[in-house]
């Protein structure tokens, strides 16, 4: 095997593929990317039983072959590469790569043994790469990540005809997004648990793509795939009863106070550096102005106070500042609305668009800290 290619695609083909190889494969080969040059392309493809990843890009190949190596390593090393022309050779047992003045030799695993990738499922329907990638970002960041619990650490995946929503939670947030989609068929309904951690690295890999394609494998197989030109995943599905969420979402109008989401997230972010690890900020709503609090007693303590217009009844309520952090943020929004009851009940955020609507097509519930005394 020999080839030459463009050091940032090959930096970017091997992120792709290397992106969820596991941390401790229960063979060494499964650690590995599998590397064929042929017809002046390279595809670079990983599977380790769970979930697959390939790619195919161009590059000029003057030997043919196939070889398997480490594809972290190799992700790491391409990485570090200076912005020339890569060129690659097989060398007896090893894999030589030059870049400028740096080279490096890596071993080959044994690639016979290595799996065969499964099929691709057949098309279900497309979305807006923008609208996907966004809508991962905002519901995987509540998925649990606790493997003893594996019904939470997926992203539950429900199709209703032209609509998808997606819905994760790890019992203290809980994350909803609906959004629309182009079904091939938009009789079909279905609802799926996909690993958050492989929905996450997939959305990263999409970035800069104008639409992904879905596939859903039929029958028994729990498969699925996702695919953007030239990139391509697919993954088990997690066999595990996801949490009934709908039951959690309020249906009755609440309390709510509109907010500007950078101003709250830049006080909160200095009141809780005096909030010892897990250990909540704590805050108060009133007439006219919002106070945060964090720590207590002999400790370090904060306080801030922010103007806002809000007619219900005083309140003060705690939340864990990370858990709060992260909904503000995924809102994407310049203006929320915190709506709540009562000091143990869960409150919910909402954006607002610049016209002062409501977009509840995204709903980011956290549960509150119980407040001693």
């Amino acid at each position: 095997m020999k080839f030459q290619v463009e050091r940032d695609v090959l930096a970017q083909a091997v992120a792709w593929t290397a992106r969820t190889l596991p941390n401790k494969p229960a063979l060494p080969l499964l650690a590995g990317v599998l590397i064929i040059a042929e017809k002046n392309k390279l595809q670079l493809s990983s599977f380790d039983y769970e979930v697959s990843s390939k790619i195919e890009v161009q590059a000029n190949t003057t030997e043919d072959g196939r070889i398997l190596v480490s594809g972290k390593l190799l992700a790491e090393i391409a990485r570090s590469l200076p912005n020339q022309t890569v060129q690659a050779n097989l060398n007896g047992s090893r894999l030589e790569i030059k870049c400028g003045k740096a080279s490096f030799a890596l071993p080959t695993l044994p690639e016979d043994d290595f799996p065969s990738l499964p099929e691709l499922p057949k098309l279900s329907g497309t979305i807006n790469s923008e609208l996907f990638i966004e809508a991962v970002n905002q519901t995987a960041i509540a998925a649990g990540r606790d493997e003893s619990l594996p019904m939470l650490t997926g992203v539950r995946m429900e199709i209703s005809e032209n609509k998808i929503t997606f819905a994760a939670t790890d019992r203290y947030r809980l994350a909803v997004k609906e959004l629309f989609w182009n079904p091939k068929n938009t009789t079909e309904e279905k609802a799926l648990l996909i690993p958050a951690r492989m929905l996450s690295e997939a959305a990263k890999g999409f970035i800069g793509t104008k639409e992904v394609s879905v596939g859903l494998a039929e029958g028994s197989e729990k498969l699925i795939g996702f695919y953007a030109e030239t990139k391509q995943t697919t993954s088990r599905l997690l066999d595990a009863e996801f949490p009934k969420y709908r039951s959690l979402l309020p249906t009755e109008e609440q309390e709510g106070v509109e907010i500007s989401v950078s101003e709250l997230l830049e006080v909160l972010k200095r009141v809780e550096l005096v909030a010892e690890r897990n250990t909540p900020v704590r805050l108060e709503f009133g007439k006219s102005e919002l106070t945060l609090r964090a720590g207590a007693g002999d400790e370090a303590t904060a306080e801030e106070i922010i103007a806002i217009e809000y007619s219900g009844e005083p309140i003060e309520i705690a939340f864990n500042p990370t858990y709060l952090k992260d909904g503000l943020t995924a809102l994407n929004k310049q203006t929320a609305l915190i709506s709540f009851t009562t000091s143990a009940r869960p409150a919910i955020l909402i954006g607002l668009d610049k016209d002062g609507v409501k977009d509840e097509s995204y709903k980011y519930l956290i549960m509150p800290v119980r407040l001693a005394g």
